[in-house]
């Protein structure tokens, strides 16, 4: 357990994506000495490094020709972030005060009388996380046939049989991108008509390379060091099938990380945190980056762009407010 930190920190980051460590490579180089606080080994919505640390190759992060493991770039920007001067806690946040400067992080017991950590500004990176099936075999094959981003990971199956479970639009739009890889795509959906908008369904229907499979849920992913088959069972008779695919993109939705920011930050309807002019959030000094307030593109340049926004607004911020703040 981590000392109460009574001094007031010029920023907090909470989360270590790379959104959080972007911004901290940046606030660091301005010289604000952040602290990251970057999550727990043990947690499942906000690990350290976030999803990245469950990616297998990654191939479309600008500079690596040949492509980079998750977790070793994740080091990187951990590492690179360390070198400029940022301090970082392996720790969960329990509770925060966002109510008044400076503002109160809670770290362990948040019913402790005092805050492990006060800072003058507070950037909230802490990322979402793809809803899963819960089924054998999804974790252990995570990385190796299974996967959540089809713009992440598409191009692998080429010529391939592809799965992709789900009936809203992000299903469809999924489905749409991976049929210019592979060889066919299978839509496994639990009803028998999708969620989807309408147009997004007269798409996916007009697109060849796209069947489905109505009535059925997956209840096991198959294979040893890569998925191989799907085990399905319709969920109407209940008769149990084989389907033979060589990759199966998630595609149920996604959950922001911002349960402790409830009551304190605007959000929209899906609980994402809504930022204005950048990173700013409702609260000043407040800031936001990465996939806890981006639920269109979802992409790890994408997240250590805004981590770069934040950390300039809070610079700002900063050198705008008194002293004594």
């Amino acid at each position: 357990m981590p000392n109460t930190d009574t001094s007031v920190r010029e920023v907090i980051i909470i989360g270590s994506g790379p959104a959080g460590l972007t911004a901290a490579i940046y606030c660091a180089r301005a010289d604000l000495r952040p602290l990251v606080l970057e999550g727990e080994p043990s947690s499942t919505t906000d690990q350290p490094g976030g999803q990245l640390m469950l990616t297998t190759d990654i191939e479309n992060f600008p500079g690596f020709v040949d492509g980079i493991m998750g977790p070793e770039l994740m080091a990187n920007f951990r590492a690179q972030a360390q070198r400029f001067g940022a301090e970082i806690e392996t720790v969960k946040v329990s509770k925060i005060d966002l109510s008044s400067r400076p503002f109160r992080i809670w770290v362990g017991d948040p019913s402790a009388d005092e805050p492990s950590h006060l800072a003058k500004s507070v950037i909230v990176a802490t990322g979402a996380q793809s809803l899963m099936l819960g089924v054998p075999g999804e974790m252990e094959l995570l990385g190796h046939g299974v996967s959540t981003c089809a713009t992440c990971d598409g191009f692998f199956f080429r010529n391939q049989p592809i799965a992709v479970i789900g009936g809203g639009d992000s299903a469809i739009e999924e489905a749409m991108f991976l049929s210019k890889f592979g060889s066919s795509v299978t839509l496994i959906h639990r009803r028998g008509e999708l969620r989807a908008s309408k147009i997004m369904q007269e798409r996916a229907r007009s697109n060849e390379k796209i069947n489905f499979r109505w009535n059925s849920e997956v209840t096991r992913i198959i294979g040893e060091t890569k998925v191989t088959e799907l085990a399905l069972r319709d969920t109407l008779t209940g008769e149990e099938s084989v389907l033979a695919v060589d990759g199966c993109f998630i595609a149920i939705g996604h959950s922001p990380n911002t349960g402790l920011f409830k009551g304190q930050l605007d959000m929209d309807e899906a609980g994402y945190l809504t930022t204005h002019e950048g990173s700013h959030t409702n609260i000043e000094g407040v800031f936001a980056c990465g996939d806890v307030q981006d639920s269109l593109y979802r992409q790890a340049i994408t997240a250590a762009g805004s981590g770069c926004m934040a950390a300039i607004d809070v610079e700002h911020f900063l050198e705008d407010i008194p002293e004594h703040s």
